[in-house]
């Protein structure tokens, strides 16, 4: 169960997807990974096209996570009652934000609102105690770091009991920073911040790599949630791969 490999720290590797067609994520359950993040943020995937792929996912038996657009409680709501495993908020810059952000993700006063007739809740086969219980016990909720703003407030939103992990947006927090490459000493300095503070709170802490290759140095740091690549670039990489091979 990804909540519990998460809290465990277990090495967990992803990818995006940004195609918003299920026969995609048919092929990436396939492929060995341990979850799939559908990218509604920067992807074409309204709520029809991020249901199909939900339920794609779940026949191949691949972990999802949503990253909505926003962290709104709506966002949040149509992507767990469609069945995906957790949210990846993205923006969250304070401990107000990622407090609001586990409310909207669990039921309780104030929190998600309930419905028997989702996905989520095996379409009314569920009892509600059954329903609150699973859904407790399985729902994932990531805060997404990437504002310069944000980094003045990671040691408390760090310590908002409820979530299960940051991830650190590295392009945008680049951006943020006024900076231009994603390995100016500022970007590299704020990360592992990040990282330690994440480390030393025991709470799990992920990121995007532009290169694979360093995924080991973060992982000996303590990093251990990856989502690297999308769709678009195994494509790509394939492409160039097979006129490379052929020499045509």
């Amino acid at each position: 169960m990804l909540k519990q490999r998460l809290a465990a720290r277990e090495p967990l590797l992803g990818t995006f997807l940004k195609t918003p067609h299920p026969h995609v994520v048919e092929v990436l359950a396939t492929a060995g990974l341990d979850l799939l993040c559908l990218d509604a943020e920067h992807a074409p995937l309204d709520r029809t096209t991020l249901d199909l792929c939900v339920m794609a996912a779940r026949a191949g038996n691949l972990a999802t996570l949503v990253r909505p657009a926003s962290g709104s409680p709506e966002s949040v709501l149509a992507a767990l009652d469609a069945g995906a495993t957790g949210i990846i908020a993205p923006h969250i810059r304070s401990a107000a934000d990622a407090r609001a952000l586990v409310a909207s993700a669990h039921y309780g006063p104030g929190g998600r609102g309930y419905a028997a007739s989702t996905r989520a809740a095996g379409y009314g086969l569920a009892t509600m105690e059954e329903h609150l219980a699973r859904s407790a016990a399985e729902t994932v909720v990531v805060a997404q770091i990437e504002d310069a703003d944000a980094l003045e407030s990671v040691e408390e939103i760090a310590a908002v009991e409820g979530l299960d992990a940051l991830f650190i947006g590295r392009a945008d927090l680049t951006v943020s920073l006024g900076c231009s490459s994603q390995d100016d000493p500022r970007i590299i300095a704020a990360v592992e911040r990040i990282v330690d503070i994440c480390v030393a709170r025991g709470l799990p802490v992920g990121m995007f790599l532009g290169r694979p290759g360093d995924t080991s140095a973060w992982r000996d740091r303590g990093a251990s949630l990856f989502l690297l690549g999308s769709d678009h670039s195994f494509m790509r990489a394939g492409a160039a791969q097979m006129r490379a091979i052929t020499g045509l």
